[in-house]
């Protein structure tokens, strides 16, 4: 199947691919084409701003969670001019240090993508040319086929360009001049939400305009359309699905971070999924019989999520009464007795876990997970399903009920599994045992 394509990659985190990404997509849209994003690893925010240009949803392509033909298949699921992939961290960067599996490149390489590398180039001159050419000559089928220079003036770019390509035989594609009025803010986790950012349409068609003048978008066409054919069966969009079972899904700026796959997945077992906000409503959606609790930032909402009781009722009798509940990092944060703030206060929350949540200085369990049950009685898990985890909060009791393996081999006790409750600090990718996902819909339908 024909799918022009192209992939943004960096030499390490912060080096500008997503304001890279969304100047493209941001180009491009301007131009009328049918675009669509997607983003390696498992990252939730960036997506959120593909989405936010574009209106459609974009997906994860991580090679942890997914084999190489499911991530084929996810590049077959439209037809568009042109599918924008984003890397993550450095080009190399995977799973392990020495190795370069779970890394852009590994799915630049199998998914035979053309790598357009974002080179950060403030302080740099000559050394531009030795990086590019380094990084392009690592892997003799490294897919870099082109540079972007980032954070350079237009008139360094004049004379780096011809330098580079002389001495690495890789075309220099444009530039980005520095620019802080463009400039996407982080935080601990990652990139400030698109949702926070007041002006972000206008910023993100400022950065669009700045790439329609100083990046050459008829040349990355160009590349993305020398990319060969996806050699799977196209994706067939599955008959659909009458829904049977409505599940409320917490969204809103506390609860936010959610797999595209994850959804479609319940949509294809015949759930309606059904959105409602912690902070604002004052109850749960009528009718549904199960809920997800997905990750976030309750913690700096805690205040507002605490002061709305009547949401915090809603869900502590709803989960009593038995309601199927798959809570994960945020949301199982929620669940607890107390969780402090980020204004270092103590705020109740809806005391289904009898536990204290608090912020720690460092991260908490960073990375890859694979989890399995402790005990064959466990009604969630069918063998093992993966996930990551990646939070600064802890909690004074983080359950027992599963077993987590990290990609170093290192093991620990985690989640609370009753027969309705699945909460715990991993953020799971439910097509890794699609089987999750199935009992937790099973359950929900018992109870309809």
């Amino acid at each position: 199947m024909k799918t022009p394509r192209i992939l943004i990659a960096g030499t390490g985190s912060g080096s500008g691919k997503t304001t890279l990404a969304c100047g493209i997509l941001s180009a491009l849209k301007q131009r009328g084409m049918r675009l669509s994003a997607c983003k390696c690893g498992p990252d939730y925010i960036d997506p959120m701003f593909y989405r936010t240009l574009l209106g459609i949803p974009s997906r994860n392509l991580d090679s942890f969670f997914s084999g190489r033909d499911f991530i084929l298949h996810q590049l077959t699921r439209g037809i568009y001019d042109l599918t924008l992939i984003e890397g993550v961290m450095g080009y190399y960067d995977g799973i392990r240090i020495g190795g370069t599996a779970g890394s852009s490149y590994e799915i630049a390489a199998g998914t035979g993508t053309p790598a357009i590398l974002m080179l950060p180039c403030r302080g740099m001159a000559y050394t531009a040319a030795a990086l590019v050419g380094g990084m392009a000559s690592f892997r003799h089928d490294s897919h870099i086929r082109g540079v972007i220079l980032n954070n350079t003036s237009a008139s360094a770019y004049s004379r780096l360009k011809p330098v580079i390509e002389n001495d690495t035989g890789i075309p220099v594609l444009g530039y980005l001049p520095f620019n802080k009025e463009y400039s996407l803010n982080s935080r601990r986790l990652g990139l400030v939400m698109p949702s926070e950012i007041s002006d972000i349409k206008r910023k993100l068609n400022a950065i669009g305009k700045t790439v329609s003048e100083t990046v050459d978008l008829d040349g990355i066409l160009a590349l993305a359309e020398s990319a060969p054919e996806i050699a799977v069966t196209p994706y067939k969009k599955e008959e659909a699905v009458k829904p049977d079972v409505k599940i409320g899904i917490a969204k809103d700026k506390a609860f936010c971070f959610y797999y595209t796959e994850n959804f479609e997945l319940l949509r294809s077992l015949g759930c309606e999924l059904v959105e409602f906000s912690p902070l604002s409503d004052t109850c749960l959606p009528d009718g549904i019989s199960g809920l997800i609790l997905g990750g976030g930032y309750p913690e700096l909402y805690a205040k507002q999520l605490s002061e709305n009781t009547a949401m915090l009722g809603s869900v502590k009798q709803a989960l009593k009464n038995g309601l199927p509940c798959l809570a994960e990092c945020g949301g199982f944060l929620y669940l607890h007795r107390i969780m402090e703030g980020e204004d270092g206060n103590k705020y109740p929350m809806a005391g289904i876990i009898d536990a204290e949540a608090f912020r720690t200085e460092k991260l908490q369990r960073f990375g890859y997970i694979t989890l399995e049950a402790e005990n064959c009685d466990n009604p969630f898990f069918a063998g093992r399903i993966r996930g990551h985890e990646f939070h600064y909060w802890d909690s004074t009791d983080s359950g027992m009920s599963a077993a987590a393996e990290n990609t170093s081999g290192k093991r620990w006790r985690c989640m609370h599994v009753t027969d309705t409750l699945c909460a715990g600090f991993p953020h799971l990718y439910y097509p890794s045992n699609p089987e999750f996902a199935a009992r937790f819909v099973s359950l929900c339908k018992e109870g309809a």
